[in-house]
């Protein structure tokens, strides 16, 4: 098997594994304690906070150690406008933030807090104008990831801290995709990692408040972690997390330029075997080792069986992947294709010769999918001089597949109308028009779901 889903979680490093082991024997006393087991498991515990501190490119005392990089955000961004409640409660999110972010989001405004959420461009990445418009007198908070955990694209963080530090507003960044990669560049005030991304142990996140920061931690605190994560610290974790990420980093550079090699091989000869495919993302500001591209008329989750039966293991943000059977947010946002969506990650030491096969046995396994997918196309009448096809109580990628179908049917400067309730359409009707140069009119209320209008154009 090939795992190319180091965005999701990255394989254990070996120094990470190495020093997890070393540290069971010494870091399982409480290092609040005075007697001799419990100052060589505070010694542990220095020392990893320094060591991730560094790296971070912070203080020590700025950095705690949180259950999840998930917590920590939670934890920051609750903290942060708890503290600045006197200057307001509003706060700015991105698109395309993590799903953490944005349930605190939805917590804050659930509780009767304004949040702004800030679109992005085609590319996935933020703009800083969008970022000084969406401030406002009583923001309290603003927060942005350093790259796309979906797509890889990153965002101008640096530019984007310059405008909130100029408003007098703090700036929480969550860099769990991007900190084992380097440090977060730019004058921020908060920050989110988690071990997992990097290679590390799950169950460790960081924390970082940078002093001056205005924080009330909340919920029920005690004397750990200054208050910011309670409970007992889990010392042999948090060592090999921190000894991982030095690790990753003294590796980065080369890697980086080797992974990214890789992945722009993967973006330049997807488009080249596969029809129909659209590779999304920022093609310069991203990550070295990601690369995402989506499928017309494939649906996600039978893809993603394919592969997996081929040996590889890759992830989606497709929404056939989806409980909900709703398309993927980031995906959503920036308005691209959802359908038959695949990322690609590739972790550190990815051999060559597993992205030449994943080459090889992807346009077969998209082929067979849309051969298991070509369902007949829906009954099609025509209503005004406009073909009208009914793909109500149908899901993706269907709909697009039925009117791929019956547009050549449609004279040129004809119109179809696709009635739809699949919550996809609405994304991925527009992005079939833009892929494939035709006009998309426009959605128009219909007696169930939606109605989408197509003008063919050639």
């Amino acid at each position: 098997m090939a795992y190319f889903d180091a965005a999701s979680s990255a394989p254990l490093h070996p120094v990470a594994r190495q020093a997890l082991q070393a540290s069971l024997d010494e870091g399982w006393a409480d290092p609040a304690r005075l007697y001799r087991e419990g100052r060589r498991a505070r010694m542990l515990l220095d020392a990893a906070r320094e060591a991730a501190a560094e790296a971070v490119g912070c203080r020590p005392d700025e950095l705690a150690f949180t259950s999840s990089g998930t917590r920590a955000v939670h934890s920051g961004i609750a903290g942060a406008l708890a503290g600045r409640r006197r200057v307001g409660r509003h706060l700015i999110v991105s698109a395309v933030e993590h799903s953490s972010v944005l349930h605190s989001a939805e917590v804050h405004q659930g509780d009767g807090g304004p949040v702004t959420e800030v679109p992005v461009l085609r590319s996935g990445a933020v703009t800083v104008e969008a970022y000084e418009a969406a401030l406002r007198p009583d923001t309290a908070l603003a927060c942005l990831q350093s790259a796309n955990h979906e797509v890889g694209t990153e965002q101008p963080v640096a530019a984007v801290a310059e405008a909130c530090r100029a408003a007098g507003v703090p700036l929480l960044v969550d860099a769990a995709q991007s900190l084992g990669w380097g440090r977060v560049e730019g004058d921020w005030s908060l920050l989110a990692g988690s071990a997992h991304k990097w290679g590390g142990p799950s169950g460790v996140g960081l924390l970082v408040v940078r002093k001056g920061v205005r924080f009330a931690p909340q919920g029920p605190v005690d004397e750990r972690e200054s208050g910011r994560a309670a409970g007992f610290e889990n010392i042999p974790a948090i060592v090999a997390a921190a000894a991982s990420l030095r690790a990753v980093r003294a590796e980065a550079a080369q890697e980086a330029l080797r992974l990214r090699e890789l992945t722009e091989r993967v973006r330049a000869r997807v488009p080249e075997l596969v029809p129909d495919v659209e590779v999304v993302g920022d093609p310069v500001r991203r990550l070295p080792g990601v690369v995402t591209f989506s499928c017309l008329y494939v649906d996600g989750e039978t893809l993603l069986h394919e592969l997996d039966r081929a040996g590889f293991s890759v992830s989606s943000g497709s929404s056939c992947t989806s409980s909900t059977l709703t398309p993927s947010h980031v995906l959503k946002a920036m308005g691209v294709l959802s359908e038959g969506n695949v990322r690609v990650s590739l972790p550190l030491g990815t051999p060559e010769e597993e992205v030449e096969r994943f080459l090889e046995v992807l346009p077969g396994a998209v082929a067979e999918v849309r051969e298991k997918l070509g369902a007949p196309v829906a009954e099609a009448v025509v209503r005004d001089d406009v073909l009208v096809v009914d793909s109500l109580g149908k899901r993706c990628p269907i709909p697009v597949i039925e009117l791929a179908k019956v547009i050549g049917e449609v004279p040129v400067g004809g119109s179809v109308r696709v009635l739809s309730d699949d919550e996809a359409a609405r994304l991925d009707i527009p992005a079939w028009c833009e892929m494939r140069g035709q006009e998309y009119v426009g959605e128009e209320p219909a007696d169930r779901g939606s109605a989408y209008v197509v003008r063919r154009l050639s």
